[in-house]
């Protein structure tokens, strides 16, 4: 039985005049390596394309999963609403969810006075909107209605029900802690994929079991700067000449390298509950769905600004997918020298063999430690991976290693 405990994915994928990830100056994201300048897309923004595509391959399709919630606004625009539908009153359901926020979280003291002070001048009883942003699942999201709705069934007052609240969570913070916890994955499934980080007492931090390195063109950074102007058509009527607005943006083009990896035994735990030490017992079915799912969103999603002006679309060229137990390595450095511009020669093709010749080196000094599998429109050949049909052939491979076959 195989029991490979991380899958890698590697992607090459090609743009041609996007901007697909900006920075605070509005130009494209960049990354100095090897002595060269690229043009870089990071995780986090890979992250969200993937956890909010809307297609087939969507993660939130997944059979028995909910999606985590992701806002400075969970307590006043998911919480409180329909506590307040069900016909207790703003102030009291406000008091009320106040003081769940400060236990649940945790706040400081001074957070705690800054918060009261700000509401005072806004006159209001209590302002439930965060100051980060909260990552919360849809199971923590009922159960903290359903206590709060139990508190203010016996303790209409909004100027004391905050002193039984605060009795709960003295008397039963243990039960209330695991109560919480308990549940599938009660976080929501981006949490259990892609980690939360608490500081609170009661929430559950969760470590992530996917991790996204951030992409980067295999070749030297290429941009052109783009004039634009917009043209006012009813001036233009008019006879008159010129534009309402100029300006300028930069377009990149590139071939991009990402890299991810799959904890194995950390996502089936995160999902199951399971201890991660014993997650080879424990059912993989739901993981081995999220790895398929991934290599197709890796693949297919792009990220992308300016989406109205440059259809930033794109799919992968090259998927190299691995499974193995030995510690992951990205292969990033197999373009520490930036891939050259040679002319004719197709730099996709270039990409690949420098990638293959780098992989030969490496088996070389540390031995073959994974299972390869490639969807490529390249040559499959210098890459030393068995070439698969489709990328759908591809996923379900991959699939089928979590499951523990093949």
């Amino acid at each position: 039985m195989n029991d490979s405990r991380f899958i890698q994915i590697h992607f090459l994928t090609s743009y041609a005049a996007t901007l697909l990830n900006r920075d605070d100056a509005g130009m494209a994201k960049r990354l100095p390596f090897g002595g060269t300048t690229r043009t870089r897309v990071s995780s986090q923004c890979l992250k969200r394309h993937w956890r909010t595509a809307d297609d087939v391959r969507a993660l939130s399709r997944l059979e028995g999963v909910e999606m985590s919630l992701r806002s400075r606004h969970i307590f006043d625009m998911k919480v409180a609403p329909p506590l307040v539908a069900e016909g207790f009153s703003q102030a009291l359901v406000d008091a009320t969810l106040a003081v769940f926020q400060d236990q649940i979280l945790g706040s400081s003291a001074r957070a705690k006075k800054a918060k009261a002070d700000k509401a005072e001048q806004e006159e209001t009883a209590s302002s439930l909107q965060t100051s980060q942003v909260v990552i919360l699942g849809w199971p923590e999201v009922r159960f903290i209605q359903e206590k709060a709705r139990q508190i203010m069934a016996t303790n209409p007052d909004p100027k004391t029900v905050g002193k039984a609240v605060e009795k709960l969570f003295k008397d039963e913070k243990k039960n209330f802690q695991a109560l919480l916890e308990a549940g599938r994955f009660p976080a929501g499934l981006d949490a259990a994929l892609f980690g939360r980080m608490v500081t609170s007492d009661i929430l559950s931090r969760i470590d992530s079991s996917i991790h996204v390195a951030h992409a980067f063109t295999v070749h030297t950074h290429e941009l052109e700067t783009d004039y634009f102007s917009a043209l006012d058509d009813l001036i233009q009527a008019d006879g008159e000449l010129g534009s309402a607005h100029i300006n300028d943006s930069e377009l990149t083009s590139g071939l991009f390298y990402g890299y991810v990896v799959v904890d194995v035994p950390l996502l089936v735990s995160n999902l199951s509950g399971c201890k991660a030490s014993e997650w080879q017992q424990a059912d993989r079915g739901l993981a081995s769905g999220v790895v398929e799912n991934l290599i197709h969103l890796a693949a297919t999603v792009s990220p992308g600004a300016k989406k109205g002006s440059t259809a930033p679309y794109a799919y992968a060229e090259m998927v190299l997918v691995e499974s193995g137990s030995r510690q992951p390595r990205t292969l990033a450095n197999a373009f520490r020298q930036a891939v050259p511009n040679m002319g004719r020669n197709d730099i996709r093709d270039t990409a690949v063999a420098q990638l293959g010749a780098y992989l030969g080196q490496f088996d070389a000094m540390y031995g073959g430690g994974e299972v390869r599998r490639v969807a490529t429109m390249a040559d499959p050949g210098v890459l030393g991976a068995e070439p698969v049909g489709s990328l759908v052939d591809l996923a379900r491979w991959a699939g089928s290693r979590v499951r523990g076959e093949g």
